[in-house]
């Protein structure tokens, strides 16, 4: 069976493969696998069909042979298990870049994502300030510094490029348009060699292929 994966009828970033089936295309896209994509709008990822695979009503989900996954992590981490391409033979180096995978989703996300959505939910709350946006900007600056110090002048994190390289990339793009990143240099070339991947392009192209046709409709 080609999987399916589910994803945003109209997604709400604009095209820009920040939505999180972009993780899972490009997986897909690494390892060879062909793929088919199932679209939901808002409305339809709170229906009783969608919250049978993803009980959050969220995207994406995958689907083959009668699994039915969620989250883009444990996705991912299927995809690079059951292809090679993703995850390195050795099982000491296999296990670094799985760990590695669970880092950018654990330690690196949610600074990245409460900053991000600070400013877009909460403005009406007592609690927001500028005060609070830069407590926030120095968490992620912290993990920034920490992974940029980490990663060095080396191509990926764990030798060749991997599962745990696609999705620390993924969450790092979501600072693209914020100042703090282009204080790392290491970091802004890291995510320039992973976006430059043939596979990335292939999934990139893809998901904006979908938004423009959903945008013109």
């Amino acid at each position: 069976m080609t999987p399916i994966i589910t994803v945003f009828a109209n997604s709400p970033d604009g095209g820009r493969g920040l939505a999180r089936d972009m993780r899972v295309r490009w997986a897909l896209e690494e390892v060879g696998q062909l793929y088919e994509v199932r679209t939901q709008t808002f409305a339809e990822l709170k229906q009783v069909d969608h919250l049978r695979r993803q009980p959050f009503g969220q995207i994406p989900t995958y689907e083959e042979d009668g699994l039915v996954l969620f989250e883009s992590g444990a996705i991912v981490l299927h995809i690079a298990q059951k292809h090679p391409g993703l995850l390195p033979a050795d099982p000491i180096a296999r296990a670094r870049a799985i760990s590695w995978l669970f880092a950018a989703l654990n330690t690196i996300e949610p600074p990245i994502v409460e900053r991000e959505q600070m400013p877009l939910v909460e403005r009406e709350q007592p609690w927001y300030s500028e005060e609070r946006l830069a407590f926030l900007d120095d968490r992620v600056r912290i993990r920034l510094r920490d992974l940029s110090a980490r990663l060095g002048d080396s191509d990926w994190l764990e030798g060749e490029f991997s599962a745990g390289d696609l999705m620390m990339i993924e969450v790092l793009r979501r600072l693209e348009r914020s100042p703090m990143l282009g204080e790392f240099p290491e970091l802004v070339a890291y995510i320039g060699r992973g976006c430059a991947r043939p596979a990335f392009q292939r999934a990139f192209a893809s998901q904006l292929k979908l938004f423009r046709a959903s945008s013109a409709v």
